[in-house]
This record gives C-alpha cells, structure tokens and sequence, in this order.
C-alpha cells in the first residue's frame, strides 16, 4: 500500500505550471478533482498527484468520429 502525498493548491497549480486561480476555475469546470476540506469558513482545497497526472494525460478535445 503506497502513501501518496495531498499537494495543496499553491503546490498543485506549480505542478502544473498554472496560476492557483487557473486551477481552483478548473476545479470548478470539473476539469481536475480536487478536495475541499470540512469545517472551515473557507475552501481549503487538497490536490492527488495521481488526479492531477490524470487530468494531463486525458484528452482535451472530445472526439467525435461520424460514418459517412
């Protein structure tokens, strides 16, 4: 069982060379997952590298392919 590690948004968003405000609006496209913390007056958001690597490696265009 592997131990990943929570990135938080600063550290996410410089994984991704993005700007923070660049991923929290992805986030709230649906375009990447992200984790919002409970029990705060604020979003405190939490990022997965494997979500973010995921979110790298989908495509970014929908494909759509018709018979002719």
């Amino acid at each position: 069982m592997s131990i990943e590690a929570w990135l938080t948004a600063a550290e996410a968003a410089a994984y991704l060379k993005v700007e923070p405000r660049t991923l929290l609006s992805w986030v709230r496209q649906g375009k990447v997952r992200g984790y919002s913390l409970s029990g705060t007056r604020r979003h405190v958001w939490r990022f997965r590298p494997t979500d973010l690597d995921a979110m790298l490696t989908a495509p970014s265009v929908a494909v759509n392919r018709r018979n002719s």
